[in-house]
């Protein structure tokens, strides 16, 4: 099975009048469709800066960016909001709800731009918040709110679910509750799941793991049989 993601060294330079950050340097892996993939690295890996290449919010400086058979790296700014309006879902470590508007109504934000959507109410009950869907988000707790998140993302019904950091500003039993979601709604649904995080012990739920360091990958790892989220502890 050909891969489903593909990232051919990857170049991406910031540049500041005469000033040149390589925040990426020749970054080559795949990820195959319906996989978990975990990528791992300290703060200024360049875990942040391919997610958003991945999630069509940067582009990069040389290489290929291949999604799904489709080369994101030649896409222009038109067929690149295209891509992020109807491809990818984006799951971020704050939530990033609007504050007056409720659960229901954060949701169907996404499914209203999309022509293939869940409809909020399903996606809600589907993250286990069918009773709490008209409170606004300052009435929900950060793991409540961390759910909206996704069913806002999954209402999308996107080929690639991005999750940057997505139990950094949950406690431990909210977190592990977090990611036992994404690793179900990924088994159930075959949707492919890309996580960043700098938090290695994610790494035993992952079909593949990407370990990054200095703006390069330093290994790529398979996991033949996933750790249950149960089993994992940090």
């Amino acid at each position: 099975m050909s891969d489903f993601i593909s990232f051919e060294n990857v170049e991406k330079i910031y540049r500041s009048g005469e000033v040149e950050i390589k925040a990426l340097g020749g970054v080559s892996f795949g990820i195959k469709k319906g996989e978990i993939c975990v990528i791992v690295g300290a703060s200024g890996a360049g875990k942040t800066t391919l997610l958003n290449i991945l999630g069509g919010m940067d582009t990069l400086t040389s290489g290929r960016a291949v999604i799904d058979g489709a080369d994101i790296s030649s896409f222009g700014r038109k067929q690149l909001a295209s891509y992020r309006r109807f491809d990818v879902g984006f799951v971020f470590q704050f939530y990033n709800l609007v504050p007056n508007l409720t659960a229901r109504e954060n949701v169907q934000l996404a499914s209203q731009i999309c022509r293939d959507h869940i409809e909020s109410g399903e996606a809600l009950k589907s993250v286990g918040l069918e009773e709490r869907m008209d409170n606004f988000p300052a009435q929900l707790s950060g793991g409540e709110q961390q759910r909206v998140a996704i069913a806002r993302a999954l209402a999308k019904k996107p080929k690639l679910l991005l999750c940057d950091e997505p139990t950094g500003a949950l406690d431990y039993a909210t977190g592990k509750a977090i990611l036992k979601l994404l690793q179900d709604t990924s088994r159930s649904s075959g949707m492919t799941v890309v996580i960043v995080t700098h938090n290695s012990a994610l790494c035993g739920m992952a079909d593949r793991v990407v370990r990054m360091k200095s703006g390069g990958v330093e290994s790529v790892t398979l996991n033949e049989n996933p750790t249950p989220i149960e089993q994992i502890e940090w």
